[in-house]
């Protein structure tokens, strides 16, 4: 009985060691569930284990691309537990484990955790790249202030501090500051504000704005808090399903994504859809790009 499993494996998905191994798996999943700077809600720290928590209750088969996704091999590091002596030093300890988890070659999808630790995935790959990349940000704010409740480290400054390097193009943003703003014009970013979303030629319009080599942020509070609430500063409007998988087949199929990250997801007791939904929207970023590398 020692031998007979009650459950599936706590990875994402629940796969078995023929699929989840590193050894063989073409995706990998680092999960960080790292929260410092919340301004709102709290509970982004839970995010991760939600997500992987919820990912056993997707269907493996996705009818869409006729297809099963989970064959490539995905393989779900250890929670990345980063240090309390602050955000530098926090980021600088994910640097190290982040660099570490690239070293496979995998494709590599970071769960947050607030949206804070984007900026080193992105950074990595700007040194790699020599630059030569932009940022697909999924969005309901620019997070492009320079400080914010008096750290230059929050969650609302992650795209600031990448933002002389590697160029964010924000799709469904619908709060910014006068300050964002001015800095939006000054260096002629690509924004697609939530108003936006449907209308004809958005979808063209971001990828006429992105390089070949584009790194995906996806904050979950791009879409409308009344279709997914647990995030921790929901923000009336924004986007849907349909939109997001539209956008996403799309780059996926023609730009080179060289890695992702999804964040930003605070589970609501209870509540288990928004969960779900992200696990999901993890598995169609896996599925899209299993379909564009054929």
């Amino acid at each position: 009985m020692s031998d007979f499993s009650w459950e599936d494996p706590y990875n994402f998905l629940g796969l078995g060691k023929e699929y989840a191994a590193l050894e063989r798996a073409k995706v990998a999943l680092l999960p960080v569930p790292y929260e410092a700077t919340t301004s709102y809600v709290e509970g982004t720290r839970r995010g991760p284990e939600a997500i992987l928590q919820a990912s056993r209750h997707v269907e493996l088969y996705d009818h869409e691309l006729d297809a099963e996704p989970y064959r490539v091999g995905i393989h779900t590091h250890p929670m990345v537990e980063l240090t309390a002596a602050g955000p530098e030093a926090a980021l600088a300890e994910l640097r190290e484990r982040y660099a570490e988890a690239c070293e496979g070659g995998q494709f590599v999808i970071m769960l947050g955790g607030e949206h804070t630790i984007t900026q080193v995935p992105v950074l990595y790959w700007a040194d790699r790249l020599n630059d030569d990349l932009t940022i697909l940000q999924f969005d309901a704010h620019a997070d492009l202030r320079d400080s914010f409740h008096g750290t230059r480290w929050s969650h609302a400054c992650v795209m600031r501090r990448v933002v002389e390097r590697v160029k964010p193009v924000g799709v469904g943003i619908r709060a910014i500051d006068s300050e964002e703003k001015k800095l939006i014009d000054e260096l002629d970013l690509t924004m697609v504000y939530g108003e936006e979303l449907g209308s004809s030629g958005w979808v063209e319009r971001v990828l006429g704005a992105l390089s070949e080599n584009v790194y995906i942020s996806f904050d979950v509070d791009f879409f409308d808090p009344a279709f997914l609430p647990a995030t921790g500063t929901p923000e009336p409007g924004g986007g849907t399903w349909e939109q997001a998988m539209a956008l996403l087949r799309s780059v996926f199929s023609e730009r080179r994504v060289i890695a992702a990250d999804v964040v930003e997801l605070a589970p609501l007791p209870g509540v288990v859809a928004p969960d779900f939904l992200v696990a999901k929207l993890v598995y169609k970023m896996i599925g899209y790009w299993d379909a564009g590398k054929r």
